[in-house]
């Protein structure tokens, strides 16, 4: 009998419970155990595991978050901790590891894969931003989140003649803003792919209002920066074990801005965590389901040091080193759709030419 262990790493998300069931039940139908992992690879370190059956995963697919916690412990920052994991995996006869998480939790897999621990990864994160995948599990959820709060923030600016800045989440790829702000018919998306023009997005602003338009949504993603500036802005310069900063802050500083040269009465709204807490989409409950399975097949299979990932409409197996080597940013032709809603239409243009 095989023994398998799971594991999620890195922030949560929504869907995460989903994989897990589905590990669980697939192995089941292959005769293996599995063990869960908590804490991320912290669970190795610290011998912090439980054996995961049938009961355990029932009731939890709709579930938010992860049944097995979390953490972004980094175990190749000290060598006695990559020791430790190694000797767990040998003292608990774990005959492959599924590594379910983003880049980081997705980079150690593919160390350990090298040092001829058998892995399979699985993508998750809200941002969508790994390379080999068309999405990842979280995302529909959160582009959800994001796009029913810029719904509600409509009626109140345009209640009160407001400009509302959203800020939310993207470190470096600005997915959920342009997914969100195009379903949610934001004014102004503004992508850390692309560095903003604060005067260009100023006069936008300034062409709605004197079109009679009165009030405004602006949608920004926390990576997201003004030309000709390099740091992006920080809630902290703690980093963590994979060396990120906290970010945030560019929606309040882009709220002030437009508040000063405008003249306007303007309010930031910072989503935060809402966006990858609560129940999953039944979509990322379906594509998290659909990875556990494909996971736990590739292990049948033997094909370790891959990772299951979403193309078209049919699940693949990749390289893990496929997946990190660069990180997936936003289609630009779909973020040249948003541009179209920015500032006056051509039309209203076009009348104001004719009149």
């Amino acid at each position: 009998m095989k023994k398998i262990g799971v594991l999620t790493g890195g922030g949560d998300c929504p869907g995460l419970n989903a994989v897990i069931r589905a590990v669980v039940r697939k192995s089941a139908r292959l005769n293996w155990a599995v063990v869960g992992i908590r804490n991320g690879w912290k669970g190795l370190i610290e011998e912090d595991m439980i054996p995961l059956t049938d009961r355990h995963v029932s009731g939890i697919l709709p579930k938010g978050g992860t049944i097995l916690g979390t953490s972004r412990t980094n175990p190749f920052k000290e060598q006695h901790m990559i020791d430790k994991v190694l000797e767990t995996i040998k003292k608990y006869n774990l005959d492959a590891l599924v590594a379910i998480g983003g880049d980081d939790t997705l980079s150690v897999a593919m160390k350990l894969s090298r040092m001829n621990i058998p892995v399979v990864g699985i993508p998750k994160t809200i941002d969508n931003d790994i390379s080999g995948t068309d999405f990842t599990f979280g995302f529909d959820t959160a582009v959800s989140i994001v796009t029913e709060a810029i719904d509600r923030l409509h009626t109140t600016a345009e209640s009160h003649h407001r400009v509302i800045v959203v800020e939310v989440m993207g470190r470096h790829a600005g997915w959920i803003a342009t997914m969100a702000g195009i379903a949610g018919g934001a004014d102004e998306i503004l992508i850390p792919e692309i560095p903003f023009d604060i005067d260009e997005v100023v006069n936008n602003l300034k062409e709605r209002y004197d079109s009679g338009k009165t009030f405004s949504i602006v949608v920004i993603s926390e990576g997201a920066h003004p030309k000709g500036v390099e740091r992006l802005a920080t809630i902290s310069d703690e980093k963590d074990e994979f060396g990120h900063v906290r970010l945030g802050g560019i929606g309040h500083y882009l709220g002030n801005e437009i508040k000063k040269r405008l003249n306007v009465d303007t309010r930031v709204t910072v989503l935060g965590h809402v966006q990858r807490g609560g129940t999953p989409t039944p979509y990322d409950r379906i594509l998290a389901t659909r990875f556990g399975v494909a996971a736990i097949n590739a292990i049948n299979k033997g094909n370790y040091g891959t990772m299951v990932a979403l193309q078209g409409n049919k699940i693949v197996i990749i390289p893990l080193d496929e997946s990190i080597m660069e990180q997936k940013t936003v289609d630009l032709d779909l973020y040249e759709i948003s541009k179209i809603f920015f500032g006056k239409t051509t039309s209203e243009k076009i009348v104001d030419e004719v009149f």
